[in-house]
């Protein structure tokens, strides 16, 4: 059966042994939650108003829930590909610790919870994004776009950028300019961040029948598209300068120009590249890298804006 077709998840490995905690932790995907913690709360910080302490803390443990709870319902429907990755062949499922009912009830759970405690303790307009988020991933990405179209990182990179909507909301209460600049951001790192790794890891996605730009059009058209969406992220970093909008301060500003010109510089050391095997791929497992220290650093500089102020 060919997966790229398939809109079912398939059986995964038998269950073998009882899971402890540790399954459960790795299908939040704690490596990826991790800096959407971090870009929401930095857009907490950023936005205007106040939090009590705790409520900030609350807000952030709803938004790391809520991308755990995605993480638990991606995995339990792709792990019938998961099995077939080098990369993910040994997560809880295909690796027969835990049982497909047992991540579908853990990440509802999850992801109700989080959403409720959201409205009920911060306020409704962030949990309707929270809500948003956790339905895009799930809905949009996992279950539509990945296993149809080599643009589902394209599209599925909303998903990843709305948490920065539901911080800021948490705080304000709206999502103006500011708030929609930090999600344009996120969405167009998302393709050459995610395609950089696509680059080296093709072999397994070719292996899964996941239609991941690479597998479908080539590495070198992979390369070109990573040097586009480079440009125009780096575009949209500059929109709160100083001089522009204003948005943002100093901190910020130089930090985007300074980062910026280097992403630049390494997606276009990605664009002249024509290694075909991965373990000679540094120039894209350079970009990999460095995309996301670029995107911390950049959130990192706007709450050094507010510190400065």
């Amino acid at each position: 059966m060919n997966t790229a077709q398939t809109s079912e998840p398939l059986s995964t490995a038998p269950v073998t042994a009882f899971a402890d905690w540790r399954d459960y932790f790795a299908l939040l995907k704690p490596r990826v939650m991790t800096l959407v913690i971090f870009t929401a709360a930095c857009a907490m910080v950023a936005a205007p108003g106040q939090l009590h302490p705790f409520l900030a803390f609350v807000s952030v443990l709803c938004v790391a829930v809520a991308a755990g709870a995605a993480g638990a319902l991606n995995q339990w429907y792709e792990a019938d590909i998961d099995a077939l990755m080098k990369r993910t062949a040994n997560r809880p499922l295909p690796a027969g610790r835990l049982a497909a009912g047992e991540a579908l009830t853990f990440g509802i759970v999850l992801s109700v919870g989080s959403v409720m405690i959201m409205g009920l303790a911060l306020n409704w307009v962030a949990a309707a994004w929270l809500a948003v988020s956790i339905g895009f991933y799930v809905f949009v990405y996992t279950m539509w776009l990945k296993r149809r179209t080599p643009q589902n990182i394209v599209i599925g990179g909303a998903a990843g950028a709305v948490p920065v909507l539901v911080g800021w909301a948490s705080v304000a209460g709206d999502t103006p300019l500011m708030a929609w600049v930090l999600f344009g951001i996120i969405f167009l790192w998302t393709p050459p961040h995610f395609w950089a790794l696509a680059l080296f890891m093709e072999a397994d996605y070719s292996k899964a029948g996941v239609p991941m730009l690479p597998v479908t059009h080539g590495l070198a058209e992979t390369r070109r598209q990573i040097l586009w969406y480079s440009f125009a992220l780096v575009a949209c970093t500059l929109v709160p300068l100083p001089g522009i909008t204003g948005l943002a301060g100093w901190a910020y500003g130089s930090t985007a120009i300074f980062t910026g010109a280097l992403f630049i510089a390494f997606a276009v050391q990605v664009y002249r590249s024509t290694s075909v095997s991965s373990a000679e791929m540094f120039a894209e497992k350079r970009l990999f890298k460095f995309s996301l220290f670029y995107l911390a650093s950049l959130f990192g500089a706007l709450v050094a804006d507010v510190w400065l102020a």
